[in-house]
């Protein structure tokens, strides 16, 4: 694993509108619209940022680097996120900063319970307070000195990103018959529907998980969906 100490020493100083220069961010995030939202804000901030789009592919990667924030979504393709956090939240040498993201109502909740020291909720759109959000959990001689400019720009992410989505979620509804797999596509969609504000698909994403909360059979609210999906990757490659 890399020396963090060494790499904190030859790191470059956080500036007042580059205020995450220096720090590399790992986004564990199966969503790519959601990656890019985060992509570009670590652009903007001056933060490097690497992805991992599973638990396998994310622990894979911290056996050999130690990034300086770890923002986790909950809802991934082979667990629970929280898992992840509390893995995190225990090891030492800790990682400085380790944020939970989801946009499921009590998501918040759970990631806190784990050990993380924040939450980001979707739609990630603020440039400023994914910023805040980081800085909140810094130790100060990582903080950038003086006063810091607070552009609070609004970052939209390209619809490649959501296209690359939508097939992803229609391999996930490609068994109707997979209730475990229909369970996370609903969970996923809810996710990127939030961040593209489709509020169609994220009632529909919505009613798949209604039904499997309640016991009732998933197939029709799931074809629905499917649907819906379906059309959106058709639009997507018409653009």
């Amino acid at each position: 694993m890399q020396d963090i100490d060494a790499m904190t020493m030859t790191a470059p100083r956080p500036t007042s509108d580059r205020p995450l220069l220096g720090l590399t961010v790992l986004v564990v995030e199966d969503s790519r619209f959601a990656s890019e939202a985060l992509r570009l804000m670590c652009l903007r901030s001056g933060a490097r940022i690497r992805r991992a789009d599973c638990l396998f592919s994310a622990r894979r990667h911290l056996k050999v680097y130690r990034p300086s924030v770890v923002v986790i979504d909950l809802g991934l393709p082979d667990g629970s996120g929280a898992d992840l956090i509390a893995e995190l939240a225990n090891t030492r040498p800790r990682v400085d900063v380790i944020l939970g993201l989801s946009g499921i109502t009590g998501a918040a909740e759970e990631a806190i319970a784990a050990g993380a020291d924040g939450f980001l909720v979707k739609p990630l759109a603020s440039l400023a307070a994914f910023q805040q959000a980081v800085l909140a959990h810094l130790p100060p001689d990582r903080q950038p000195k003086g006063l810091r400019s607070c552009a609070d720009d609004r970052i939209t992410p390209d619809q490649l990103a959501f296209a690359e989505d939508m097939d992803h979620a229609a391999e996930a509804l490609g068994d109707l018959a997979d209730d475990r797999m229909i369970d996370y596509a609903a969970r996923f969609l809810c996710g990127v529907a939030r961040s593209a504000s489709d509020d169609a698909l994220l009632e529909a994403a919505r009613a798949v998980r209604s039904r499997r909360d309640t016991g009732t059979p998933l197939t029709s609210a799931a074809a629905r969906l499917a649907g819906l999906v379906q059309t959106r990757r058709n639009i997507a490659r018409a653009i």
